[in-house]
């Protein structure tokens, strides 16, 4: 039988480590908030290289799991180019035409590819139009009328139901959400994250005047649906390549699109949410 000494030591020991990840996953967010604020500051022309440059990295981490596939990348980067230009300078009917015309280079740059395959095929589409619409999503979103600001509350309402998520998954979580898909998580730990999300985005509402507090929770409400699924949708895909992590970047804390899961979510939510107020 356990000494009491030892189930105190065990239980400080559990403590400690739940707060050194905190703190490591506080590190990890102080300079990915930094540039995010500084990207949707810039709006227009910066904001979509950032975007663009983030995607190819989400690109590269997907394409890399499913190595095996032999994904065309180059006409992924193509596209995901492509489909940010349009949402830029166009609409959503100039997006869906870019997203049209990606199938027929995808081809031809299948054609001199070495390994050339269906599989690959499908998988580079399968990326362009998980990160590629999503990104674009969030070009459409910052060139609406207060689009800096609905972006921002886009990204509060994520991140701090994350972290609201996490938290609450740590200290009241018992029952799995979906343990074939992410063992860690719970529901607890659901329900937690998506009222901190709707609280995050109605209380930073509260300091955009032009933002009627109705409009608030429903953006905060369709952030909250929209984050644990596009959460569990990647795991999903990481599960399906046996990969634990989609990349390295932020070392025990994954790569960019382990970062950016949620936000290819909830970016096209919050930009049909406004879209509809505006």
């Amino acid at each position: 039988m356990a000494r009491p000494g030892g189930l105190a030591r065990e239980r400080l020991s559990a403590g400690a480590g739940k707060g050194s990840e905190l703190r490591q996953r506080i590190v990890v967010a102080i300079p990915l908030i930094a540039l995010a604020l500084f990207l949707v500051s810039e709006g227009g022309i910066v904001f979509t290289l950032g975007a663009l440059i983030l995607g190819c990295l989400c690109m590269h981490e997907l394409y890399g799991m499913y190595e095996r596939a032999h994904p065309v990348r180059l006409a992924g980067f193509i596209a995901l180019a492509g489909l940010l230009v349009a949402a830029l300078y166009g609409s959503q009917f100039q997006i869906l035409l870019a997203a049209v015309a990606a199938v027929p280079v995808l081809f031809g740059l299948t054609l001199i590819q070495p390994q050339a395959s269906v599989g690959g095929m499908a998988l580079t589409l399968f990326g362009v139009y998980w990160i590629g619409f999503g990104l674009a999503h969030a070009v459409l979103l910052r060139g609406t009328p207060h689009g800096a600001g609905i972006v921002i509350d886009v990204l509060v309402g994520t991140f701090v139901g994350d972290t609201g998520a996490y938290l609450g998954g740590r200290l009241f979580g018992k029952r799995p959400l979906a343990p074939r898909i992410s063992p860690n998580k719970t529901v607890e730990g659901l329900i937690a994250g998506m009222a901190c999300a709707v609280v995050a985005v109605w209380f930073a509402g509260r300091y955009q005047e032009w933002l009627p507090g109705t409009h608030a929770l429903v953006l905060g409400l369709g952030v909250a649906l929209a984050a644990p699924v596009g959460d569990l949708f990647e795991s999903y895909v990481k599960r399906g390549a046996g990969a634990k992590d989609a990349g390295r970047l932020f070392g025990a804390h994954g790569g960019v699109l382990d970062r950016l899961d949620a936000i290819l979510f909830t970016a096209v939510v919050g930009y049909y949410v406004w879209a509809a107020y505006v």
